[in-house]
């Protein structure tokens, strides 16, 4: 009887795993076709690099978030940025529609981009389309990735949004420990995949946006799919578990960083802390302008559009470009 209970049991175990990679398989392909890419691709040392480039002007760089991809910019920010700038906004590897190298690929593979790493790849796609001396605007984990691109790349100036740019006291989420782990990155994607709910969405958009709601027609327009996607999954969770050392680094250098640098952050924001992040950096860099959006939280793109707007004007200001 305990034998037949057991092949019972395997059999449902296994019976559930194959119902999983099913509905995984078809949330992937139904993703994709609901949101295609919406802009062009570069190719850089073997990487596909997907972007979208609008307008004329000094260059403005867009990189954005943990977990999303160009199309945060192409809501709203890319049009009215467009208007003064030839701005490109870039997918991140492994993120939206831009691939990673072969080092990082494989399910069971820890290692992940470091902000540097991710620099230096956007930076040649973005020479390879005839910009210089950008602006380098950075959202969140886009904000290391546009501190890295100071520091190593060409670059007339950055602008932090909310950005993760210092080294933070105390362990990271449990979700990213989950997903840095090797055995953890290779099979929980599967499951969130197949079994994330708009609710669950939902949910998670409001708390990136708190207090502040997120704009109607965003969620549709952003395409949460394309972040649940397993390979996305696993590249988003190694690159924020990795995230940390690669600033305790960085950070190290930023008071040689003497190119213009704007730190825009909602001084609610719970996601990114204000103080711990943007305060502490511009202690450390020495040609840095604050200025914290009172009561705004994590996405001030989107709550402010137009004081991100004015910090790209005074960047391009203080660095000759207008």
């Amino acid at each position: 009887m305990v034998r037949i209970l057991g092949a019972v049991l395997l059999l449902l175990v296994l019976g559930g795993c194959a119902v999983t990679q099913i509905r995984a398989d078809r949330a992937e392909r139904e993703a994709e076709t609901r949101w295609p890419p919406v802009g062009q691709f570069v190719e850089v040392g073997g990487l596909r690099v997907h972007y979208v480039q609008k307008g004329s002007g000094p260059d403005v760089v867009l990189l954005h978030g943990a977990s999303g991809n160009l199309r945060d910019f192409t809501f709203k920010l890319v049009d009215l940025l467009a208007k003064d700038y030839r701005v490109t906004a870039f997918d991140r590897p492994g993120l939206g529609y831009t691939t990673r190298e072969a080092r990082f690929a494989g399910a069971f593979n820890a290692s992940a981009e470091t902000p540097p790493d991710q620099a230096a790849i956007l930076a040649r796609a973005a020479a390879e389309l005839g910009v210089r001396r950008p602006i380098v605007v950075g959202h969140s984990f886009g904000g290391a990735v546009a501190m890295a691109w100071g520091l190593d790349q060409e670059a007339a100036a950055v602008v932090s949004l909310g950005g993760a740019i210092m080294p933070w006291p105390g362990a990271l989420d449990s979700q990213y420990q989950v997903l840095g782990n090797p055995l953890g990155g290779a099979i929980v994607p599967q499951f969130v995949t197949a079994w994330y709910g708009e609710d669950r969405i939902e949910q998670a958009v409001s708390g990136i946006f708190a207090p502040q709601a997120a704009p109607p027609g965003y969620i549709q327009h952003i395409g949460p799919g394309l972040s649940l996607r397993r390979e996305t999954i696993r590249a988003n969770g190694r690159q924020v578990a990795s995230l940390r050392p690669a600033l305790v680094e960085m950070s190290k250098r930023y008071p040689g960083l003497t190119i213009p640098v704007e730190l825009v952050h909602g001084t609610a924001d719970t996601t990114v802390g204000f103080e711990i992040h943007t305060v502490a950096a511009a202690k450390l860099l020495p040609d840095a302008r604050v200025t914290p959006l009172q009561g705004v939280g994590h996405m001030p793109q989107h709550a402010r559009p137009g004081a991100v707007i004015e910090a790209i004007n005074r960047a391009a200001d203080r660095a000759g470009l207008r």
